[in-house]
């Protein structure tokens, strides 16, 4: 072959060459039942639990209502424009973001790799989540909430507080003793795995066997379990809005929540914070958005989805804000405590803070299961999408070997999930909350930010904006706007620039409240981050050995 056929290795592929391979794939792959849940499905994966716990809190403790301010920022400048250029990468090429990088920027294909690696590491633990969820479930239908007092045999009673413990270093609530020796009868650290927890180990179980089902059909079955679990949520969250702001010091909680403090916006980390959480939270450089766009018919209008999810995930976790600091202003007028000796972030918000507020509530009977089957399908939409990015993968590469082993492509989706809960159950140990939140750190932290920046080097850069305009014209008939074609080509590389800039200077151990993880456990740590991180420039080395081999070849 002459060189000039081989001189492609190192160059972004053009989109006509790419025109080729789609005609075909556009008969084989098969397509959303309707444009409703394609949308509804992208909005399940980018509200999830996150928006709920994260949101509030970065808001609350970022400025207030000022935190709006950089938020909507970066959703416009970042969040809204990086999703557009995602799907019309996934639909355009209509494979999965391993084959799709691979195509239009061969030196950075192990970026796509690197993004199935990393949803899927991320899936084994964020069911563990779903198992709590579950847990907390079937424990609120009792006539009263087994969280609330101290006279259970976990309660450690000389510290145990039937209220909120607020500044007090020796008192805890009952709640946060339910959470820490009741569902997870946590050791002392990650040295102390302390075996089994064999009733999360069975809802481990419960919940894998629920994402099997709703995913084992590929997209016509997802398609339609999103038009319950994207949407019930809602229904869910306007029921407690309306409930929390009759209660007395609700109105507080809300001040506390959007009462803006100006000066925080001349804070660097309020900006990358409001950066990291539109990343995290939309979804970008997971692949899960490339693989679910990949399923969607070729001129199918994605920036009218991009917009729609795009907004409906920034109303979410405005909305969520409501609710819960709704709820905390409540607690701290019951309490006499300030509000801010109330809020805290991550895990504790959803799992200890807001069930001592749900039993304090009129009918909690009602609310308390409501409130937890809802994380149930807030989880679940996510947990549906970093599960298909890897079986997509599978698909597009060794299809045929896989369906003439396994027969039928049910069989590969219930692998993949066995394997996925089986690299779950470190979580369901006694010491588990160490592992999930050393993965957590390495994985939604540290790994992320590095993929996002390589991705958007690679398709905004490398492969070029006239590339994607050209895309995108094909797809929808005219070219992006000089709005998007600014942010591709300088907002969005220098943002995410910043930001992984930003997390390496301000970069800290993982630590789990007043517990810090010893040496190996942070090496472990990276090691979770390099399995993903490490195929970049693996990928880079392959491709370049492979150009050079096409250089010797035709020289000699």
């Amino acid at each position: 072959m002459p060189l000039g056929e081989r001189d492609y290795a190192l160059k972004p592929l053009d989109p006509k060459v790419i025109d080729k391979r789609t005609a075909t794939a556009e008969a084989q792959r098969p397509t959303w039942s309707g444009r409703l849940d394609f949308i509804l499905a992208s909005v399940g994966y980018a509200v999830g639990l996150g928006n709920v716990w994260r949101f509030p809190y970065l808001c609350y403790s970022s400025g207030g209502g000022a935190f709006l301010v950089p938020y909507l920022t970066m959703v416009f400048l970042c969040g809204f424009p990086l999703l557009f250029m995602e799907f019309s990468i996934g639909q355009y090429t209509r494979l999965g973001p391993v084959h799709a990088l691979n195509k239009i920027c061969p030196l950075l294909k192990g970026v796509g790799v690197a993004t199935v690696v990393i949803s899927f590491v991320f899936s084994t633990y964020y069911n563990v989540l779903m198992s709590w969820a579950l847990y907390y479930f079937f424990n609120s239908f009792g006539a009263t909430l087994p969280w609330t007092s101290c006279n259970n045999t976990w309660n450690a009673v000389g510290n145990c507080s039937s209220g909120l413990s607020g500044n007090s270093t020796h008192l805890q609530s009952a709640s946060q003793q339910f959470f820490d020796h009741r569902l997870l009868q946590k050791t002392n650290g990650i040295e102390e795995a302390g075996g089994i927890r064999w009733e999360l180990f069975g809802y481990l179980v419960l919940s894998w066997v629920i994402v099997y089902l709703c995913i084992f059909k590929g997209v016509k079955s997802t398609g339609k379990v999103v038009y319950f679990t994207a949407v019930f949520p809602y229904f869910i969250l306007f029921a407690l809005l309306i409930n929390n702001v009759q209660l007395p010091g609700a109105k507080n909680g809300i001040l506390y929540f959007v009462t803006p403090v100006w000066s925080k916006l001349f804070e660097v980390k309020v900006w990358v914070n409001a950066t990291a959480q539109v990343f995290n939270s939309i979804g970008i450089a997971f692949g899960s958005m490339i693989s679910m766009a990949s399923y969607n018919k070729f001129n199918n209008n994605i920036l009218r989805d991009a917009l729609i999810v795009s907004f409906t995930n920034t109303f979410t976790s405005i909305l969520a804000g409501f609710v819960i600091f709704s709820a905390i202003g409540y607690m701290a007028h019951i309490h006499n405590l300030p509000v801010e000796n109330i809020a805290t972030d991550g895990p504790g918000l959803v799992f200890v803070v807001y069930p001592e507020v749900l039993s304090t509530m009129p009918v909690f009977q009602l609310w308390a299961p409501l409130f937890f089957f809802m994380l149930l399908c807030l989880g679940l939409d996510s947990q549906f999408a970093t599960v298909e990015v890897a079986i997509t993968f599978i698909k597009d590469e060794f299809g045929p070997q896989v369906l003439h082993f396994l027969k039928r492509e049910e069989l590969l989706t219930l692998v993949m999930c066995i394997i996925g809960f089986i690299l779950g159950i470190p979580h369901v140990t006694k010491g588990g909350i160490y592992v999930f939140q050393l993965m957590d750190h390495y994985t939604a932290v540290v790994s992320l930010v590095f993929l996002a920046f390589f991705e958007v080097v690679a398709v905004c850069w490398i492969f070029g904006v006239s590339n994607i305009c050209l895309m995108i014209k094909r797809m929808l008939g005219k070219n992006p706007n000089i709005y998007f074609r600014m942010c591709w080509l300088l907002i969005c590389p220098l943002l995410v620039l910043c930001i992984l800039i930003s997390s390496i200077v301000q970069y800290t151990p993982a630590h789990y409240g007043r517990y810090t993880y010893p040496g190996w456990a942070e090496g472990v740590g990276w090691g979770v981050s390099l399995v993903s991180i490490v195929w970049i420039p693996l990928g880079a080395i392959h491709e370049i050995s492979r150009h050079k081999g096409s250089l010797l070849q035709a020289k000699s």
